[in-house]
Formats: C-alpha cells, structure tokens, sequence
C-alpha cells in the first residue's frame, strides 16, 4: 500500500530558540539538535543539552519513536528516537516526526524515508544551492510503501542485523590492520 507520508505521520518544524542555548546542568528540559544524531540514524543522549525553559506547549515535547529528520545540509536522513527520555525538544532546522497509525512501525518509517529511493524522491524537491533544504511539505508529500506490520518487522530485524554486522566486519579490519602492522614491525626488526 502507498499513501502519502502526512496521511500516517504528523510533521513538526523543531523548536525555533531565540537564543544561543545556555546549558543548566540541573535544567528541565534536553535538547536534540543535529549532532546528537548518529551516522547509524540513531539518538545519541551522551551529549544532549540540558537547558532550563519553562511553558513548553505538550505538543513540543519529544515522545519515544517519534523521528528526527534532519532538514538541512548534506544529509537529509531521519533519525529514530528508541530512548524514553522525560523531558526533551527537538531544535530546529530538524523536524519531528511523529507516526499517528497502528499500520506503520516508526523504525520502519525510519528506515524507509533513508532509502534511496526516499532520498532521491525528496532532493527532487529540495531547495537551496548552497544549503540544501527539505522544507516541511516536501516531506510530507513523501510517498511511502508500507506492507503489513509482520513483513515492518522483518525489514527492521534485518536492518538492524545488517548494521551490526557492518559494525563487527569495521572492528576486524581494523584489529586485522594492527596485528598486520605488529607482524610486520617485528619482521623488520628481525632481519637485522
């Protein structure tokens, strides 16, 4: 089935900050901005901001499975937001999205909007030379596919296998390049 992605999903530009955020250890509210996103299109909470703001509007409050797409720059992927955290805003340019049906799985929506496909489908619409952007209805005139939620759970499952596999094959190379290099040392010191 196809339907457009504003048919499943509600968009929502990230909280718009008048100011340069001044970080409170002890605030009440973490903010998600672009470089808590991770190259695997996950969230990272090791670095988020915590600020101190009081009368954030429910509706801005980030809830777990809603998604971070990022609208601006060179990559215009989303982000899935798996952690329960209590407090939290997403900050603009990045836009929330927030799955509203029972038929699709936000983790597969978040790997659909990264396929090729999906991304070719909205640079079409991008604007900017310098900057691309992905304004808010490009996103979501998105046409997404979704088949039934056993065959979304299949998609992630082996998605996220195919990750950590990626992951285990980048640490064997990578011990594979230190022990050639100590091999390799050792034999030229030997030869004297």
């Amino acid at each position: 089935m196809m339907v457009k992605l504003k048919s499943i999903a509600s968009v929502q530009m990230g909280h718009s900050f008048r100011s340069r955020l001044e970080p409170d250890l002890n605030g009440n509210l973490s903010v998600i901005q672009m470089k808590d996103l991770t190259e695997d299109n996950r969230l990272s909470d090791q670095e988020l901001v915590q600020i101190d703001m009081q009368g954030l509007k429910e509706h801005h409050r980030v809830k777990e499975n809603d998604l971070a797409f990022r609208s601006r720059g060179q990559t215009n992927t989303a982000a899935l937001i798996d952690l329960n955290l209590s407090s939290a805003v997403i900050a603009a340019p990045l836009l929330r999205i927030r799955v509203e049906s029972d038929s699709v799985i936000p983790a597969y929506l978040c790997w659909f909007i990264n396929q090729p496909s999906s991304q070719s489908a909205l640079l079409s619409k991008a604007a900017g030379t310098a900057v691309r952007m992905i304004g808010k209805p490009a996103l979501e005139d998105l046409d997404i596919i979704f088949p039934s939620l056993e065959v979304q759970e299949k998609i992630i499952t082996i998605n996220r296998l195919s990750i950590k596999e990626q992951e285990i094959m980048n640490k064997l190379t990578e011990k594979k390049g230190v022990l050639t290099e100590a091999i390799l040392m050792k034999l030229a010191t030997e030869i004297q």
